[in-house]
Formats: structure tokens, sequence, C-alpha cells
């Protein structure tokens, strides 16, 4: 989760409900054309978003997303997107406390080890593919550097235990999450989540084999440094996201995201790149198995 809402907080609410305590305004009901080829979203919020599951997996399955991965931000949030994807054949789980929620998990009872116990069980179970959302968050001073920091570390240690991709939200933090990931070695599958750096960065990213994931803010119009930063990156580091129902592409912006808005993030991406969308729709599958693991038929 990068913007918007008050922050993550926690949801007990069951993976079919049709409502969740952390919903947004419905999204608009236009859908974007079919892709030509299918691919996923690689990072949502399903439990922010005020629609059945079902019918959001329907709207993407239409669009030609045909998975998405529906991320935790705290030990509730982490609950129950290992409990949808259970639920829901084409959602897989990432599990994780998001660093703006640090300072908040490591006031619960057990304290931080009781609650990364907890994440690395959760992330043991074969329909949750990441560890994720975590990483530094220097742009709010919700936790403290350090103690994100130590979380990040922790969250490290797990996906390299669980053997899961380690999905990272890094804002205005570029130099310290590449300083610690060198630092205690990387997962063998790191995620940039939304994407912010520049052309540099990414060039620094695709140095060391990290994946970038871009979501719908690279089609704003005063995103070009994310589009740079997109044609610099390798077709086979590049994923797409909507962040839902979060940074909803254009035409849409400014109505609240779902899975199948990301059919336009994919095609801004393979105009700044200069490839069809079929050909990249099967760049991110690829790299989305390679990343994440085979995807069950």
């Amino acid at each position: 989760m990068t913007v918007g809402g008050s922050g993550p907080s926690g949801s007990g609410v069951s993976p079919g409900s049709a409502v969740s305590p952390r919903a947004s305004t419905a999204p608009g009901s236009v859908a974007p054309p079919p892709l030509p080829a299918g691919a996923f979203d690689s990072h949502c919020h399903l439990d922010m978003i005020e629609r059945p599951v079902g019918t959001v997996v329907a709207d993407a399955l239409a669009a030609g997303l045909s998975r998405m991965i529906t991320v935790g931000c705290d030990l509730p949030s982490s609950r129950w997107a290992a409990a949808c994807a259970a639920e829901h054949q084409p959602v897989y789980a990432a599990v994780a406390i998001h660093p703006n929620e640090t300072a908040k998990a490591a006031a619960q009872a057990g304290g931080a080890d009781a609650v990364l116990a907890e994440i690395g069980a959760l992330a043991a179970q074969p329909r949750v593919r990441a560890v994720g959302e975590t990483g530094l968050d220097y742009y709010r001073d919700w936790a403290d550097p350090s103690v994100q920091r130590d979380w990040f570390r922790g969250h490290i240690a797990i996906a390299k235990a669980a053997g899961k991709a380690l999905m990272i939200h890094d804002r205005a933090a570029h130099e310290d999450v590449l300083r610690l990931l060198a630092a205690d070695g990387a997962p063998e599958q790191v995620v940039f989540h939304c994407f912010s750096g520049d052309e540099a960065m990414a060039k620094r990213c695709a140095e060391a084999g990290y994946v970038m994931s871009f979501a719908g803010n690279v089609t704003f119009a005063n995103a070009q440094q994310l589009r740079d930063a997109a044609a610099a990156a390798p077709a086979e580091l590049i994923l797409v996201e909507t962040d839902a129902p979060f940074l909803t592409p254009v035409p849409h912006r400014g109505k609240p995201n779902a899975p199948a808005m990301a059919a336009y993030t994919l095609r801004c991406i393979a105009e700044v790149k200069q490839l069809d969308v079929a050909e990249l729709c099967a760049a991110i599958a690829a790299t989305g198995e390679r990343v994440f693991g085979p995807w069950p038929a």
C-alpha cells in the first residue's frame, strides 16, 4: 500500500464478504478492454475494496488478469489475505507488517518476536507466495526508521527461511533498502512493489536482479521519471500491479482501483518499451512464475 486512506488496519471480515471495514468507495463500472494474452496483478489489497471478492476476481478475469496477489499490511490483514487465497482459486497472498505499522505491531502481546513468528507461519502456507509488504517508509513518520529497519531485516530472514519472494515497500528510502538487502543477503527473489525510483535506480535494481513492479501512477502525466525507469528496466524484470484500491491508472485516475485496471498499466508500459502488448503479457507471466512459483492449472 502506497497512498490513500488513513493507513493499514486490521480486517476481521470473511474473504467472501461483500464489504470490509477497511474498504474504500466502490470502483467505477467501466472495464478495460481485455488483454490479448494472460497477465496478473502482482499487488492489490482485496480487503480494502468495497465489493465482493468474487465480483472483483470475475472483472479481472474478464480483462485478462488471470491471477492476483492480495497483500497484508498487519497481522489481521495478513491472516485475511491467506484465508482469501485459500478460498478463491485465482487469488494468492503476501503477508507482512507494513513499515508504517511496525511501531504498533511491536506494542502487541509478545512484541515483535511473536508477531514475526506468526508472519513466518503464514508465509509457510502454499498459497502465500511472498513476504510483504515490508520495507522502509521515510516519507511518513508513523514509525521510527530504526524500528522499521529492524522489522525489515526480520522479514528478509522470514522470506529466506520460507523460500518466498520478498515484496518491498520503498518510499523515500532507496539507499537504506539497497544497503540492508546487500548487508543481510537478499532472498533469491526480490520485488520492489510500486517502483518509485528513477532510471538510475532501475539500473541498480536490474544489476542486482531485483524485479520492479509498476503501478497505475506510471500512467500519470507527471510521472515521466517512472516511465523512464520502466524504459530502462529489462522486460524480464518487470511486473505490473494495481495496489488497489489506490493509484488507479489513467483514464480512471481519481476513482478507486481494482485488479482489472492493471490492463491499462500494462499497455502503458508496453508503449513505453515499444513492445507488443501480447509480448509483454508473456514476459510478465513468465516472470510471475519465476518469482512467485508455478501457478496450479
